[in-house]
């Protein structure tokens, strides 16, 4: 028979706590129902921060002559908006988003997918010299020289190599037909390139909603359902509510974009814009304050230890599965002597003959770890220990950092190649004619792969367990779906089980604490029984006079 007196010895303990807070902040309990209506200040602060955002232009791009011309080429797009924003590529190539590298360190090893991190997804870029990756990279195709401004500020997409390619095929055409084709596509083109707006939902989502490989992928909180997504998926971006922008969080000052989280924080400091004015709205404080909740609420006394998150995204990849492992070890297999895929539930591909095993799950609950913002990363350079599982990513903090809190994360499983000679994870050629994807052939892809890289590979390789953290800070749901206090305050099934070194009410048991729960709980009973008798006594005597 399952014991239960761990579970009954939190009782009093709970109690004790219930009975100080009751006896210290009476008024919290004595609330009248319009008060409880009253917005919570850091509501009231976020309102003000956040109002309406009215937006005025002064130009019509598609009055401008420049935009007015027959383009044959991406490029010759480029040139036309730098003639007027002149200085706009010499800002970009200075970012994260054009040159994918974050810093370099004292050792010498360069973080960002440009450099030598290594990820247990798609694994590396090979310092960008993976055509596949390039995918995303804000140039012209897959060239990395000339930015495309349309990637972020274009409002209507069109597949632009293919137009080009079209155009310069019917150029010189006799044929009526042909010419009108070649017409419709110089339409096409100039209407693409005229209709020129501020960073839209969609514009970062092309890559960011699908990164590494696919719709929902990577992060569990990014996903296509979030291009338009009502409040109830989140608040802040929901079209029925404040249907925010994603620039109007991650503000942006000379094309540098606020929120990049890769080995240092994305935020230093938590002010809010009452603070600050000019401070960027990154940080949950930024409009909410760092007490959120009315004065008397209890939860305003867990935001030195707690992230907004943790209680406010109480499951991501809600709409949308996301990808939750991801085994390379598999990959290879053939059937009829040709690769193959197969489908899961959702309809997502659960095995690939050119990337392995994979694994979707959707409303997932989130893991949850000390975060003070930094991640700590394995790159392409850095030994490993095979016989244990690598974390690749790991977010750095502990309960005694005055910067963390604790924080929920998507952990993504992988099995990925490492060298079983120089102890290193590898990054394979991925596409083109020398990559996995094409020859199956692993031993030439991770030659090829680390070649790009400059780093020796031994030619011995084998597959080692891996896991990559992302942190959880989109879908905010509404207040009424937040996580309740007994989900993580309970000895059953807590969401923050895995953390230790800290005693946590209801989830924890201590013998003194629940001897002095006992104590005051009897005392308090005694006190009223005491209490009771004297005015039965003290009543009698007076109806007796």
């Amino acid at each position: 028979m399952k014991s239960t007196r761990g579970r009954h010895l939190t009782v009093p303990c709970t109690l004790l706590l219930f009975m100080l807070t009751l006896l210290c902040t009476p008024a919290a309990f004595s609330a009248t129902n319009e008060e409880t209506e009253d917005k919570a200040p850091g509501i009231t602060m976020a309102d003000q921060a956040t109002k309406e955002k009215k937006l005025w232009i002064t130009t019509d791009h598609s009055r401008l002559k420049e935009l007015q011309k027959d383009f044959r080429s991406g490029p010759e797009i480029t040139q036309a908006c730098l003639s007027c924003h002149t200085e706009a590529a010499d800002q970009f190539h200075k970012t994260i988003h054009w040159t994918w590298k974050a810093y370099t360190d004292d050792k010498g090893r360069v973080f960002g997918k440009g450099g030598d991190s290594i990820n247990n997804f798609c694994i590396s870029t090979d310092h960008m010299q993976d055509k596949g990756c390039l995918n995303c990279h804000p140039g012209w195709g897959t060239k990395t020289e000339v930015v495309n401004c349309l990637n972020c500020h274009g409002q209507k997409s069109i597949n632009w190599e293919e137009s080009f390619e079209d155009l310069e095929a019917f150029k010189e055409s006799k044929d009526p037909d042909e010419k009108e084709i070649a017409n419709e596509i110089r339409g096409n083109i100039q209407a693409a390139v005229q209709a020129v707006v501020r960073p839209e939902r969609q514009n970062c989502g092309a890559c960011h909603f699908k990164g590494g490989g696919g719709d929902g992928v990577k992060h569990g909180d990014l996903d296509t359902s979030l291009t338009k997504p009502n409040k109830a998926l989140d608040v802040h971006m929901g079209s029925d509510g404040q249907n925010f922008e994603c620039t109007r969080c991650h503000t942006t000052t000379l094309h540098n974009i606020a929120g990049r989280v890769y080995t240092k924080p994305a935020a230093t400091e938590r002010k809010s814009l009452i603070e600050d004015d000019l401070t960027t709205k990154i940080t949950c404080e930024s409009c909410h304050s760092s007490t959120p909740h009315k004065s008397d609420s209890k939860a305003n006394d867990h935001t030195d230890k707690v992230a907004c998150q943790s209680c406010h995204i109480p499951e991501f990849a809600r709409v949308n599965p996301t990808k939750m492992s991801w085994d390379w070890s598999q990959a290879g297999k053939l059937k009829d002597g040709k690769p193959y895929k197969t489908e899961d539930e959702f309809g997502k591909h659960d095995y690939m003959s050119i990337k392995g095993q994979f694994k979707w799950a959707k409303n997932v609950k989130p893991e949850y770890f000390w975060y003070n913002g930094s991640i700590s990363s394995v790159t392409a350079k850095d030994p490993i220990d095979p016989g244990q599982v690598v974390q690749v990513s790991h977010p750095l903090g502990s309960r005694d950092d005055a910067n963390a809190r604790i924080f929920p994360f998507k952990v993504h499983h992988s099995r990925q190649p490492y060298d079983k000679v120089n102890k290193t994870l590898l990054g394979p050629m991925l596409s083109g004619p020398d990559g996995y994807w094409t020859t199956l052939d692993w031993n030439h892809a991770l030659t090829v792969g680390n070649a790009a890289l400059g780093i020796p590979f031994s030619g011995e390789f084998d597959f080692v367990d891996t896991t990559y953290v992302f942190p959880i800070t989109h879908m905010v749901a509404p207040k009424e779906n937040v996580v309740a206090c007994n989900e993580c305050h309970t000895r059953d099934n807590s969401r923050l089980a895995s953390l230790a070194g800290f005693y946590m009410p209801g989830r924890d048991q201590s013998s003194l604490l629940d001897s002095l729960g006992w104590i005051l709980v009897l005392g308090h009973l005694l006190g009223v029984a005491i209490h009771g008798l004297t005015r039965m006594f003290t009543n009698g005597r007076k109806e007796g006079k």
